[in-house]
């Protein structure tokens, strides 16, 4: 009390009128208070006219914040940015008192800020840390971290244990305790584990530990048999029979994450059976091996599709039988390739009319081989906005053992944008894709780019159905095509048991051929709405309206996603 009166006297007497001087005086007084504790003293020293200099609203700040009274602490900080905007004390302050009221959002902005200011500012970034760890977002987490060398690693943990071999297990992990976790660590393991394919989710979280290390627990939901258990497994066996299609399927044979699935499809129109064997190369987690067989016979009504001057196409029959081998590889969890060969015949029946060199290309039976290699980049990654833009391009070559074909190539690739806008959780989930595509050489019908709805097909344009009364060729095919589609997806309903997302989409494309007798003939665009029913770890029940901007026709489709 006798410097507080004291401090008073001086700074309030006529002799010593308001000026630098005396503002210093009250700057030393008030620093000599707050130093002492006496959070309430120093706050009355240091507040003073608008025009006082950012040092006192500094100190201002500082004794309001100590006094727990956020909303003043708040306005004595702005003041003092307001005169020192390069001042990155401020905004480290300013983000303080957001995180103490619970906004991050500002908390985050202002240290990022403070950041931009200061880089080598080790409390703010340990800060900003804390911040995304608390919000679940450990990746974001890292980024900041890593740079203090942090966080070292107590332990590493599974949990439930698992049934998967141990070396497998310890080869899928690109860290260890006591090693620091880092972030192309925590990608290339979780791109492991996505490969061994017998992981139905993944989560990975940190606990504070002694020491300041901290413990890592691994949550797994482990594939073994049928499945997650058996009600999954019949679930995921059933999930197709709306369209008569079943999909039996047996994950981590031996323990040596040795999958089999396979596509049973009884559908008049159109049959298929499929056969898939994948398991990881010499014990490695991140090279896998990938055989398949493949067999259809299909009905096809080309009449809204096939330009071709002769007799329209409506009950053409194609059956295709096609043996293949494919290997993947992880490079680490921002790129990976892949390579592979197939062999391939197929025949076409019920043709008539059509005997033109031009015409005839497309519906000629024949054998191939192909090979094709393959890549998938991350371009951008921002874990702190939740936004990645991933990449992936393919290269494939191969030979029609017939007459009126021969040799052909097909260079693809696609730009994919994925967002979480807000800071947890998977509300407002953003999805934006670009592909593009051209074949070179002859190709046979079911060569050709599709661009539509339908179950065989991976070019989705969501107004316009793959299908005529099940048959295929209702979309328009060719051998270049464009392809851009967008959408949003917002959580409605969820509990323990399903989610449901509900959401606009838009699709524009087209898609043409050098002999103009296939194509769109213009650009397409496609505009609706979708519901995702997510009924289980890894099945995802998705029904969709979309309407034909151009032509005016709608199309409702349903299907399961896997």
């Amino acid at each position: 009390m006798i410097r507080f009166l004291v401090a008073v006297l001086i700074l309030g007497s006529p002799l010593f009128p308001q000026s630098r001087s005396s503002e210093q005086a009250r700057l030393t007084a008030a620093q000599i208070a707050f130093d002492a504790g006496h959070w309430d003293e120093a706050a009355t020293l240091a507040r003073g006219t608008a025009d006082q200099s950012p040092e006192l609203d500094f100190l201002a700040g500082l004794a309001l914040a100590r006094l727990e009274k956020w909303s003043e602490a708040k306005l004595a900080f702005e003041a003092g940015l307001g005169k020192a905007p390069k001042d990155p004390r401020f905004f480290v302050e300013l983000a303080g008192t957001a995180y103490k009221q619970k906004d991050f959002r500002t908390a985050k902005e202002r240290l990022r800020k403070a950041l931009d200011l200061n880089p080598e500012d080790a409390y703010s970034r340990e800060f900003l840390a804390t911040i995304y760890f608390l919000e679940g977002n450990l990746e974001a987490a890292l980024k900041y971290w890593n740079r203090e060398e942090k966080p070292r690693l107590g332990s590493v943990a599974f949990r439930p244990s698992l049934q998967l071999g141990e070396s497998l297990r310890n080869r899928a992990l690109a860290f260890n305790a006591p090693q620091i976790l880092t972030n192309d660590a925590l990608l290339a393991t979780q791109s492991r584990l996505d490969y061994l394919g017998v992981f139905s989710s993944t989560r990975i979280e940190l606990h504070p530990a002694e020491s300041g290390n901290y413990d890592l627990t691994l949550h797994l939901a482990e594939r073994n048999g049928w499945g997650d258990s058996k009600v999954e497994g019949i679930v995921s066996l059933l999930s197709g029979l709306p369209y008569a299609t079943i999909y039996p399927e047996l994950y981590n044979l031996g323990r040596d994450a040795v999958n089999l699935t396979s596509l049973a499809r009884w559908d008049s129109e159109k049959r298929r059976v499929s056969l898939a064997l994948s398991l990881p190369l010499y014990g490695d987690p991140s090279l896998r091996l990938r055989l398949y067989a493949d067999a259809r016979n299909e009905n096809w009504n080309l009449a809204q599709t096939f330009l071709g001057a002769g007799t329209p196409l409506t009950d053409l029959n194609m059956r295709r039988a096609a043996v293949g081998a494919e290997v993947d590889s992880i490079v680490n969890g921002r790129w990976s390739w892949s390579a592979g060969a197939e062999l391939a015949n197929r025949n076409f029946r019920n043709l008539s009319g059509h005997t033109s060199p031009a015409e005839r290309a497309f519906f000629t039976g024949a054998t191939s081989v192909a090979a094709w290699l393959g890549v998938k980049r991350t371009l951008v990654r921002v874990p702190e906005r939740r936004f990645t833009l991933d990449s992936s391009a393919e290269a494939r070559a191969g030979r029609e053992f017939a007459d009126a074909l021969g040799p052909f190539a097909t260079l693809r690739g696609s730009l994919r944008a994925h967002s979480f806008p807000r800071a947890k959780g998977d509300d407002f989930e953003m999805q934006a894709q670009i592909q593009a595509g051209a074949t070179a050489g002859k190709a046979t019908l079911d060569e050709l780019f599709e661009l539509g709805i339908e179950r065989d097909n991976d070019l989705w344009l969501r107004g316009h159905a793959g299908t005529f009364d099940g048959q295929k060729g209702a979309a328009p095919l060719g051998r270049r095509f464009f392809l851009a589609n967008w959408e949003l997806d917002k959580n409605i309903y969820q509990n323990g048991f399903f989610t449901v997302k509900l959401g606009p989409f838009l699709d524009n494309g087209a898609v043409a051929d050098s002999s103009g007798l296939f194509g769109s003939q213009r650009w397409l665009w496609d505009a609706g709405a979708q519901c995702k029913v997510r009924v289980s770890r890894n099945l995802t029940v998705v029904l969709s309206y979309g309407r034909d901007l151009r032509g005016g026709r709608n199309v409702f489709y349903g299907t399961v996603l896997r």
